[in-house]
Order: C-alpha cells, then sequence, then structure tokens
C-alpha cells in the first residue's frame, strides 16, 4: 500500500512534470511565422523534380542491368512522378495546418479549441 506522503510527492511531481512540458513546448504556428509563397513553391518544385530524377536513376540502371531498355525507365518515371505528387500533396496539407483560421483560439496548454467550446 502507498501512504499519504508517497502520493503527495507523486502529485507534487506530476505537477512539476506538467509544468515543464508546457514550458518547454514548441510555440504553435502562426499564420504570421512560417513559409513564405515562394518558398513553399520552390519546395513543391524541388520534391516534385526529385522524385521525376529518382525514378530515372532506378529505371535506367534496372534497364541497364537487365537489358529491357525503355521498360523499367517509362514505368519508373512514372512511379517517381506519383511519389513526387505525393510528397507534394503532403507538404501542401502540413501548409495549410500551420494555418490557424479565424474561428479557433488556443488554451493555456497549447491545444487548439473553437469559440464554441469557452
Amino acid at each position: 500500500m502507498v501512504d499519504e506522503d508517497t502520493r503527495a510527492r507523486m502529485a507534487a511531481l506530476e505537477k512539476r512534470l506538467a509544468e515543464r512540458k508546457r514550458r518547454d513546448a514548441p510555440p504553435p504556428k502562426t499564420t504570421g511565422q512560417g513559409y513564405s509563397g515562394a518558398e513553399v513553391a520552390y519546395r513543391m518544385v524541388i520534391e516534385l523534380v526529385t522524385g521525376l530524377v529518382m525514378g530515372l536513376g532506378i529505371g535506367y540502371g534496372l534497364d541497364s542491368l537487365f537489358g529491357t531498355m525503355p521498360i523499367f525507365l517509362v514505368l519508373f518515371v512514372f512511379v517517381g512522378l506519383a511519389a513526387g505528387i505525393n510528397v507534394m500533396m503532403r507538404t501542401a496539407k502540413d501548409v495549410k495546418l500551420g494555418e490557424t483560421p479565424p474561428d479557433e483560439t488556443r488554451d493555456d496548454d497549447g491545444a487548439e479549441r473553437s469559440r464554441d467550446d469557452s
């Protein structure tokens, strides 16, 4: 069984840990902070081109290895294009989630809540 002194010490420790987590938490992203439109556009273009180049390289390498020149090249260019578009969409989603809509506010602990939940 746990005595009252141990319970009090554990409660004090939990309180200190919660305060430390709140203090050390990264600041929430706001609309004014983050990426400009040009930075996001360059990042998306680089992600798309990187996917295409990697698909081209893998396809060319496999075609050279097996001696079937256009098959894997074309296949992996499409796979690279799909991967690049997938990463671009994920980036767009992350950038969009970083913005705080005007109808939402933040609690003291950094969690978002709508104004209706006040």
